[in-house]
């Protein structure tokens, strides 16, 4: 179990399977907001916290079932 307090700025966001989603901008209400620069459409990107497994390593590990928004991450690269 994570605590919202663990989520800083700049931390790197994964996948389950670790690799690179985005990098947190910002936390916003219960989003965690992506910088514009994982983007392919320079725009930010949420995703909620409902969709993070752990925090370990100063990295968000996203759960398996997570949505992963289009056009950043392993899919938009």
């Amino acid at each position: 179990m994570f605590e919202r307090m663990q989520i800083k700025e700049h931390m790197e966001v994964s996948d389950c399977n670790g690799q690179h989603v985005g990098t947190v901008d910002k936390i916003d209400d219960d989003d965690i907001v992506l910088t514009k620069s994982d983007s392919m459409d320079n725009q930010h990107h949420r995703i909620p916290m409902s969709q993070v497994d752990r925090v370990d390593d100063n990295r968000v590990y996203l759960e398996p079932s997570a949505r992963i928004p289009e056009g950043i991450g392993p899919v938009g690269r």
